[in-house]
């Protein structure tokens, strides 16, 4: 994988195993050789640094701008609370009330003030880490306590994509807008479910959300043979490939537990995961041969 490739490790729910076959599959895939970057788009909850111990080099700040009215210069006309879409900013007789979690830092409030009453405000909201997993390039973000600006927080991390490389982005569990951030915009997606009720019906979502935003995935079934056959049965019907199932197998469950990798702990599991790198890059020749006949179309005359 010479060139740059994108792949979200998604999830419909939590606790599926999403994080256990991102870290994996960047770990056998760094050590065939290849150029690997690993994202933890997982800003609320990041574990994925528990299994690939980074070495963090730099930590930066993010930081996003909010409103802050000086009540010496407001004059009350209430043009900034009707502007706002979000209801972060509130005139209230003479006094004007700001609720910095709704702001989406839009500046509308700041430009339709007649008396530059509002000025901006710097808000942080999280953080992001670099460093080095052995020969993995590692950055992760980690949203401050208290806030909910986890969408903007993952747009900064996929910020410092590197080109030529193929990237793993550990996504949100759920089908909300911080999923939508984390998925948007890359080139494959890996779907993580579990043969369970709740990772069925949590799967149809996360299937529907990704085909609304056109991007092409595949499934990959965690504790296979815990349930029952429906996610097979499902995937089937829905024309979805299954390109890996990892067993129900306690010795997974205990590598887990202690932060350890499966691959490192289980060498058995080195030739699934090695399987889906070799999947990867067929998928990734597919899609660069799309893109250059794409290219030839529009050149033609």
């Amino acid at each position: 994988m010479s060139d740059n490739f994108v792949i979200a490790v998604a999830s419909g729910k939590g606790g599926t195993g999403k994080t256990t076959v991102a870290t994996n599959l960047a770990c056998i895939a760094s050590a065939s050789g290849r150029k690997v970057q690993y994202l933890d788009c997982d800003v609320e909850e990041p574990n994925g640094h528990i299994f690939l111990k980074p070495q963090v080099t730099v930590s930066q700040e993010v930081a996003v701008d909010v409103p802050q009215v000086d009540p010496e210069k407001c004059t009350g006309c209430g043009k900034c609370g009707e502007i706002c879409q979000y209801n972060a900013i509130l005139c209230i007789k003479e006094n004007v009330l700001t609720f910095e979690q709704l702001c989406h830092s839009c500046g509308g409030c700041i430009r339709i003030c007649p008396t530059s009453a509002i000025k901006v405000k710097s808000l942080k909201i999280g953080d992001i880490e670099f460093g080095k997993a052995n020969q993995i390039d590692f950055v992760g973000g980690k949203l401050q306590i208290g806030h909910v600006r986890t969408p903007t927080l993952i747009k900064e991390v996929k910020k410092h994509i590197k080109q030529d490389c193929l990237t793993i982005i550990d996504v949100p569990p759920g089908t909300s807008c911080p999923v939508v951030a984390a998925v948007k915009d890359t080139d494959f997606v890996l779907l993580v479910t579990e043969p369970t009720p709740f990772g069925l019906n949590d799967l149809k979502l996360a299937v529907e959300l990704i085909r609304e935003l056109n991007l092409p995935f595949v499934v990959v079934i965690n504790r296979h043979g815990i349930g029952n056959e429906e996610i097979k049965k499902y995937c089937e019907t829905e024309n979805i490939d299954v390109i890996m199932k990892l067993p129900d197998d306690r010795r997974i469950a205990e590598a887990y537990s202690s932060g350890k990798m499966i691959v490192d702990v289980l060498q058995e599991y080195i030739e699934h995961f090695s399987k889906l790198c070799d999947y990867l890059e067929g998928v990734k020749e597919k899609l660069n041969e799309k893109r250059r006949l794409r290219i030839r179309r529009k050149n033609i005359p």
